[in-house]
C-alpha cells in the first residue's frame, strides 16, 4: 500500500470563532474515522511559534532553510491501496477543515 500526505497550508482555513470548535470537532472525527478503518499514520500541525532550521552532516543548524514552498498547516499521513481512497479520505477532511486538501504520495520505500 501507498503512504499519502494530505495537507493544507496555514492561510487556506479561514474560519470564524463560531466555526472553529465545530471544525476541530469534526476534524478530529475523521481522523479517529481513519484510525478506525486501519488507514491512519500520523497527522497534525506544524508548530509555526518554533522556527525551523536547517542541520547539515556536520551537525551544524543554519537558519538559512531550504526556500520553495513554505511548510505550515496541517497534515495527515494515511497507508490506502488506491489513489482514488486517498482522494476519498482528502474529501473527507477537505470537508472537516473547510478548506481544500493537497494530496502527494510518498515514493515506495522497501526499508521504510
Amino acid at each position: 500500500m501507498t503512504k499519502y500526505l494530505i495537507s493544507f497550508p496555514s492561510e487556506a482555513m479561514v474560519l470564524t470563532a463560531e466555526e472553529f470548535p465545530i471544525v476541530v470537532a469534526e476534524s478530529h472525527a475523521v481522523i479517529e474515522e481513519a484510525k478506525a478503518a486501519g488507514v491512519y499514520v500520523f497527522g497534525g500541525g506544524i508548530d509555526e511559534q518554533v522556527d525551523p532550521v536547517l542541520v547539515s552532516a556536520d551537525g551544524s543548524v543554519s537558519t538559512m532553510i531550504y526556500r520553495g514552498s513554505e511548510l505550515n498547516g496541517g497534515f495527515t499521513v494515511l497507508e490506502l491501496p488506491t489513489r482514488e481512497d486517498a482522494i476519498e479520505w482528502a474529501r473527507k477532511i477537505a470537508a472537516a477543515c473547510r478548506c481544500p486538501q493537497e494530496l502527494r504520495a510518498f515514493g515506495y520505500d522497501p526499508a521504510s
